[in-house]
């Protein structure tokens, strides 16, 4: 277990008394913190929208049993708390300086006692809280496997809201988890939150929820939407046996709007920071909060906003470039070990295997839609160091001092020039690609979807390992347009794809992307600290609030903050289009082959070794 280091507040540093000090005065400052699945990083933004400080610090994570992830929020309040010292610290930022912190994390499950406001362990099954205080279980735990299933087949109507089927990374089955295994007196002293709403819990001491979290992972309606009148759906708490948190109006979710309980949407003014908190965090108590997000939310917002040169074929050039009906347009894709897409839109657009739609959770009134591929960057790293060949090429790699994917896009040309081959992706015409390995979130949403590959050889060479590579990056690219077309026929105007994330640093994957897609990928200025960027305008927008706490629109904010990208436009070779779009068809065809094969089995076995422990 991670020792705790002692809070401390660093000194305040005066401002300069140089008589030149009024050519560079002071001038305000927000903080964005984001909480991934492995580290929480604090980002400090001027009022342009330049970072000026990044700070980061591995947080804790808990495996007692298979498929089971654990975090403690004490323990990822004291990363956060250490990144912010730090940033502050290092690049000599005055803390009378920050004006307002945004928050973003994992949509993760926090367990506090609603008695003592204590974390309440997860931890079975005596869920002893001596020495205990790991209260969140992480999104990507597995353990409600048959609380999902009861969920699902009540066939609620709000389940149209979350794709049609709540996924068991979300939070609900995962309380209806600890209600069917924690002691019942214990389980009658939680109250619950998502963890971005139990980081502004800590910051503030308010119990106001996000819409993001709520109605993107705990099946909250929001009023008005299908007749909800209280956002809980009562009826649906009575029918998976969540009945008894629906007393007092559902105070131990977070209440009802406007009765016992406050929802915002993004960046809103929640409160200030407190002064226990802020000597945790060596900042002034009073500072204003912003409601958080999910982590890929804030990745939206520090993404879309970027101002772009794009041609009148993907722009509609009667409004202004940075125009806020450009955020229909533009799909936001959160790349990292998976990756999230995210679109926004007027009205409600249904699409199957699509979470969503979901109102207010960044901007009041307009509706978000999520998709995602399982594993991306995951499934590349897997391609790479199950092949023969990754030790001998990461041995070459490092000896260049350079990654392994670079070195192998540079071997990719090498070989392109070696046989005069038009384009890289003429190297792999007869390599065929299908990456579900860890299921298919979107557009299939069918976890029992796995991968296949056709026109494997004997070759074990650093050769075959570059052409496998390159396979599978055409895979995460047809996969992308697979969804993006999914999404436009339910409804969505997608004409382009702003990326975040490490993947943009790969040229010959993002070329790939637009090119397969046909439509200009944007890769912004701050590639690994998008998300983070995006939950510090979150801070700006919460500092904006006046007397009556209403903050400036968040997309004025992020026309104001976010800073031009660098765009990858579609190739332009006719004879590759032509090689992709026939390479589309495959990849089609073997998605649908491999449920159709699975369905032929299954109609063959029957019932045969159904009872089987293989």
């Amino acid at each position: 277990m991670t020792t705790m280091l002692p809070f401390r507040k660093p000194q305040s540093r005066q401002a300069s008394i140089d008589p030149h000090h009024d050519l560079n005065p002071l001038v305000d400052h927000y903080i964005g913190i984001d909480v991934g699945t492995g580290s929480a990083r604090a980002c400090i933004i001027d009022s342009t929208g330049d970072i000026k400080a990044l700070a980061t610090e591995n947080i804790g994570l808990w495996q007692p049993e298979t498929g089971y992830y654990e975090q403690s929020t004490t323990d990822i309040w004291r990363c956060i708390c250490m990144c912010v010292q730090r940033a502050l610290s290092q690049h000599n930022i005055d803390p009378s300086t920050v004006r307002g912190i945004g928050f973003d994390a994992t949509c993760s499950l926090a367990v506090f006692s609603h008695d003592t406001d204590e974390p309440m362990s997860v931890t079975g099954p005596n869920f002893n809280n001596d020495g205990n205080d790991r209260n969140v279980i992480l999104w990507l735990d597995h353990r409600p496997v048959q609380e999902t299933e009861k969920i699902n087949a009540t066939n609620h109507n709000l389940l149209r809201y979350v794709g049609g089927k709540m996924s068991i990374e979300m939070e609900i089955p995962k309380v209806l988890w600890l209600k069917n295994n924690m002691p019942p007196e214990m389980f009658d002293r939680c109250k619950f939150y998502d963890l971005a709403d139990a980081l502004t819990h800590i910051a503030t001491g308010n119990e106001t929820r996000s819409f993001c979290s709520t109605v993107c992972k705990q099946g909250y309606v929001p009023v008005g939407v299908d007749g909800s009148v209280k956002g809980w759906q009562e009826d649906f708490y009575e029918a998976i046996g969540l009945g008894d948190l629906a007393k007092d109006n559902f105070k131990r979710m977070g209440g009802v709007d406007g009765v016992n309980g406050k929802y915002m949407s993004a960046g809103e003014l929640v409160g200030t920071l407190s002064e226990k908190a802020g000597n945790q965090l060596g900042l002034p108590a009073g500072i204003a909060v912003g409601s958080g997000v999910i982590d890929a939310y804030a990745g939206w917002v520090g993404t879309v906003g970027a101002k772009v040169n794009l041609s009148s074929e993907e722009l509609d050039t009667d409004v202004p470039k940075n125009d806020m009906s450009q955020a229909f347009s533009r799909l936001a894709a959160v790349a990292g070990t998976s990756t999230c897409h995210l679109a926004m839109s007027k009205e409600p657009v249904f699409v199957n295997g699509v979470w969503g739609p979901y109102r207010d959770v960044l901007l009041p009134n307009y509706w978000m839609a999520e998709g995602g591929q399982s594993a991306t960057g995951e499934l590349l790293k897997h391609v790479l160091e199950t092949h023969p060949a990754y030790n001998e090429t990461l041995s070459i790699a490092e000896s260049f001092n350079t990654s392994i994917y670079d070195y192998l896009n540079s071997h990719l040309e090498e070989l392109r020039e070696k046989i005069r081959a038009p384009t890289v992706s003429y190297l792999g015409r007869h390599f065929f690609v299908y990456g579900d390995l860890w299921g298919n979130r979107s557009p299939i949403a069918d976890p029992n979807m796995t991968g296949s590959v056709i026109g494997l050889s004997s070759d074990r060479s650093m050769d075959g390992l570059a052409l496998y590579y390159y396979a599978t990056m055409e895979f995460i690219a047809m996969q992308t347009r697979h969804i993006v077309e999914t999404m436009n026929t339910a409804g969505h105007t997608i004409t382009s794809i702003f990326m975040s994330g490490s993947q943009c640093q790969n040229k010959i994957l993002m070329e790939l992307m637009a090119t397969t897609c046909n439509m200009p990928v944007l890769i912004p200025r701050y590639v690994h600290a998008a998300v983070v960027h995006g939950a510090a305008m979150l801070g700006a927008k919460a500092a904006s609030a006046d007397k009556d706490g209403k903050t400036e629109d968040l997309w004025s904010i992020m026309d104001r903050m976010s800073k031009p990208g660098k765009i990858t436009r579609p190739g332009k070779n006719a004879d590759e289009r032509k090689l992709l779009d026939v390479k589309y068809k495959v990849f089609l065809d073997m998605c649908k082959t491999q449920q159709d094969y699975r369905q032929m089995v299954n109609d063959a076995v029957g019932e045969w070794g159904s009872t089987s422990s293989s």
